[in-house]
Formats: C-alpha cells, sequence, structure tokens
C-alpha cells in the first residue's frame, strides 16, 4: 500500500513529465517535501486546568505563552486524563488503552519498579518509528524501566528503548522519587556513588514540598531538573532537522513540573499569586514559549504538531485555595488523585498551522487516550492490527475549520485508590462514595453518585436517588467496558 508521501511524489513526476521537463528532474527523494508532520507532545506533571488565563480569566499566574498556543489553535474544555494520578496517565497516552486494563489496579509505580508497557504492546512511538519518524522521549518517565536497585549499575531495560523510542533522556520516575538520577537510553549519565541523599519535607528558601531519602547520582540537583532537561529537548529538536534522511520527528516531552517539590527558577520566584507553586507553573509557561520560538526559528513550526497537556489535575486543596484565592484546578471539584472532575479533567491544546483552526474552545469530550487513533489517522497509519484500544480519533474535529464537536461516547474514569466514573454525554456516574483520592468528603449515605454535569459542573448535587434508570444504564456500559480487567 503506498503511503500519502509516495502518492505525492507520483503526481510530482507525473506532472513534471508531461510538460516535459524529465531532463532536469531529481530524484523524488530530493525534490519533494517531507509531507508527514513533525510531533511534539508536551506533557505536564501535575498542572491544573485552571492555571492558564485562557481557560481562567481569574488565574493568579501569567501564562502569555500558553495562552498564545491557545490563541494560535484549538483548546479542548473537556479533555481528560485516563487517570486521576500519573502513571495510568502516561501508559494510556502512549499505549491508548485504559491503564486499570494492567495489573496496576490503584496507585502508581516508584522509581525501582518493573516496566509497565508490556514489550509487544504497541505505543505512539512504535506506531510512528513504522512510519519512519525519529522518535525522541525526554524528561519523566515513570511508566516502569524493570530494574532491581542494584540493577541501576549496569545496563537498564525495558525503558523507553524497548517501546518505540530512538533516544531517551530523563529521570526514572517522579522528582520526589528516587533514584535520583539522569537516564540516556539504556546506561546512568549520572553514575551512583552510593550516596544517599535524606528526605527533605520542609519549607524551604528556594520552594516547597518533599523528596524521599534515597540514592542520589553524581552531580544531580533537584533545582536544575526542569532547565536541564528543557535544554536536552531543545537540542534533540535541533539535532533531528539535521537529519540526513530528512525523517520527521516525534517528541514526547514529560515534563516533571510542576509537580512537587516546587522549585521555581530564580528568574520565576515571585511572579504570582500562587506561591511557589505558581511560580513553578510560570517556568513550565516559559519552556512552552522555548519550544514554539526554537520551532519558529529551525523554520519547521508549520509543519509540526504542538500538544499541551498535563497528566492529571493540580495537587491543590482546600487550604491551597483558602491562603491563595488561586483555583488551580478551575471551579470543578476535587484534586490530583480524586475521582471528581478536579483530579482528571486537563487543559488540551492543539497547535498546528493552517490545519488546526485558530482560536477555537471545543467542547468536545475527549480523554488522553484519544491521541493514539487521532494521530495514526494524521500520518496515515493503521491501527486495526491493534488490540485493546481505548482511543477514538478526533482528527476529522480537530482538523475542522468549522466548529465541530465530537461524539466519541462513553469515558471511564479512574482514581488513585481505584475508584471507577463512568461518563456519557452530560451525565457522569462515580461507583462509590467519597472522592477515591486525596480530598475527604463527608459521606452522604449513598454509595454512587451521579452527577449532571451540564447543570451542575462542579458536582454539588447527588443525583443518585432521583435517576435510577440513568443510574442502570450506565452502570451496565461501565461494566461491559470494563469486562474481565
Amino acid at each position: 500500500m503506498y503511503s500519502k508521501r509516495t502518492k505525492i511524489q507520483s503526481l510530482s513526476l507525473t506532472a513534471l513529465l508531461l510538460f516535459g521537463a524529465a531532463s532536469s528532474l531529481v530524484s523524488a527523494k530530493e525534490s519533494s517535501p517531507n509531507v508527514q508532520p513533525n510531533i511534539v507532545i508536551l506533557f505536564a506533571d501535575d498542572m491544573g486546568y485552571g492555571d492558564i488565563e485562557a481557560y481562567n480569566p481569574d488565574s493568579k499566574i501569567p501564562t502569555p505563552n500558553l495562552n498564545k498556543m491557545a490563541a494560535d489553535g484549538m483548546a479542548f474544555t473537556d479533555a481528560h486524563t485516563s487517570s486521576a494520578v500519573c502513571t495510568p496517565s502516561r501508559y494510556s497516552i502512549l499505549t491508548g488503552r485504559y491503564a486499570w486494563r494492567t495489573h496496576l489496579k490503584r496507585g502508581v509505580l516508584r522509581g525501582h519498579s518493573p516496566a509497565l508497557i508490556e514489550p509487544s504492546r504497541t505505543t505512539i512511538a512504535s506506531m510512528l518509528q513504522s512510519q519512519g519518524y525519529n522518535t525522541i522521549a525526554v524528561g519523566k518517565w515513570h511508566i516502569g524501566i524493570g530494574q532491581a536497585e542494584t540493577d541501576y549499575w549496569g545496563k537498564i531495560k525495558q525503558g523507553p528503548n524497548s517501546v518505540g523510542f530512538d533516544y531517551f533522556f530523563g529521570i526514572p520516575a517522579s522528582l520526589d522519587m528516587e533514584p535520583y538520577v539522569y537516564i540516556e537510553n539504556e546506561s546512568l549519565a549520572t553514575p551512583l556513588t552510593g550516596k544517599i541523599i535524606e528526605a527533605s519535607r520542609h519549607r524551604r528558601q528556594d520552594g516547597e514540598g518533599f523528596w524521599r531519602k534515597g540514592l542520589v547520582g553524581e552531580g544531580f540537583e533537584h533545582q536544575d531538573v526542569l532547565s536541564t532537561l528543557t535544554n536536552k529537548a531543545m537540542d534533540q529538536i535541533e539535532l533531528a532537522t539535521q537529519d540526513p534522511e530528512k525523517k520527521p520527528f516525534f517528541l514526547y516531552y514529560a515534563l516533571p513540573a510542576p509537580h512537587t517539590p516546587w522549585l521555581p527558577s530564580k528568574a520565576s520566584k515571585g511572579q504570582t499569586g500562587a506561591g511557589y507553586y505558581g511560580d513553578f507553573v510560570v517556568d513550565v509557561d516559559n519552556l512552552v514559549g522555548q519550544v514554539n520560538n526554537k520551532l519558529k526559528e529551525l523554520n519547521i513550526a508549520d509543519n509540526t504538531i504542538v500538544i499541551y497537556s498535563s497528566d492529571n489535575g493540580a495537587h491543590w486543596g482546600e487550604s491551597d485555595k483558602k491562603k491563595y484565592g488561586h483555583l488551580a484546578n478551575g471551579k470543578l471539584r476535587g484534586q490530583k488523585a480524586d475521582i471528581h472532575e478536579g483530579g482528571h479533567r486537563v487543559p488540551l491544546i492543539i497547535n498546528w498551522p493552517g490545519k488546526v483552526a485558530k482560536g477555537k474552545m471545543n467542547s468536545s469530550l475527549l480523554v488522553l487516550n484519544d491521541l493514539m487513533a487521532t494521530l495514526a489517522a494524521i500520518t496515515n497509519t493503521s491501527i486495526q492490527q491493534v488490540s485493546g484500544l481505548d482511543s477514538v480519533d478526533f482528527s476529522t474535529q480537530l482538523l475542522s475549520q468549522a466548529n465541530s464537536e465530537h461524539d466519541r461516547g462513553a469515558v471511564i474514569h479512574h482514581s488513585f485508590q481505584g475508584m471507577f466514573a463512568i461518563r456519557k454525554g452530560d451525565w457522569k456516574l462515580i461507583d462509590g462514595a467519597g472522592s477515591g483520592g486525596f480530598t475527604r468528603i463527608k459521606p452522604d449515605g449513598n454509595s454512587m453518585q451521579l452527577y449532571n454535569l451540564k447543570d451542575d459542573p462542579a458536582e454539588t448535587t447527588n443525583l443518585v436517588n432521583k435517576y435510577p434508570v440513568v443510574v442502570n444504564q450506565l452502570m451496565t456500559e461501565l461494566k461491559q467496558i470494563r469486562g474481565n480487567d
């Protein structure tokens, strides 16, 4: 089967022959432009729906670069991660599957955990790699790398290189999880010396939050991680454009920020009304600007899809709201880890100059699993042979210049503690009481929760006793989708 690139090359040659220009022809490889777009995913860590001014005009954090992305592209207002915490969300964005279909039924992995992505599992990276893409991962992995503690001294197995990435540079898990090292492909870039760093659990002059006690690599400094990773991402973009084969590239930059510890740069410190967290978000916004400016500087912005999102909602509870008056998750209920909207409704902004309409706010219901099927459609990749996909293509709506809504069917939500919910249309049914996460909620005597998000986006009124037919319909569909998980 011919690829889109092959078809365009054939048409170009035919046209030139018809006009009698065969004598001046160069090879199709030299004369044809790269028709496949470059793809960049910027995946923040614990950044809320309400931090970006384009989503929340009352945000106490200036986000000019993300505002510009929203003005230049499409911003989705009802996009969700597959889980309210990071490991399962990262698994889902790369595989197009819900992580609760694996052995991980609750919680997250650690820096020494075995790999969660099965060796035979198709990922966005391996899918694009099969299409001739140069595939690059930079940043926080946190999907397991199959290592015991002592294995860090040798070759690293079952990491990003084993699931479709040609190159990886980053950290094994969250910035508060040991071992504190940089990994480059299958080796340590910061050798372990046996040094142990003590846990830090207090407010410091340079930031706030904590990290756990554990092994630390030579020269590793928590404060420098975000800038180190950003510089590496920029270098990799530049190197990718120098590829002699002119391959398109896919960059998955999984930021370690603004997850705790909140360690803003000196330039960002004190720039917001939301404390160290808000200042750290400024650093995230700045790096978005750096990446987009680099694409323009290299003259590849017009042929690059840039996607910005977050792995779950912000870790921002009621005490933070009262202290700063900032709503990191907007007016949504809950926070990171929770089954309520604040736990998993996230910003999703997509730019592709000339292809994606400018300045559109799209209210279609999406889950980040859907990026796999969507990018497959855009790059003319068949994923019919991929089993167990929970991914639905929304490329038609993304590339439409009109206000086109997308009906992807039901979305399944999952909390830190393993609580499930199903969302379909305006209705959301939670199969449990409480938050299923970090937020403590006074019981209302019901074992389930039903909300109409059109009328009650803040999930204030439980309608489970008022609409038993809706409850039964949604519960039946939830069980069907879950199957034998």
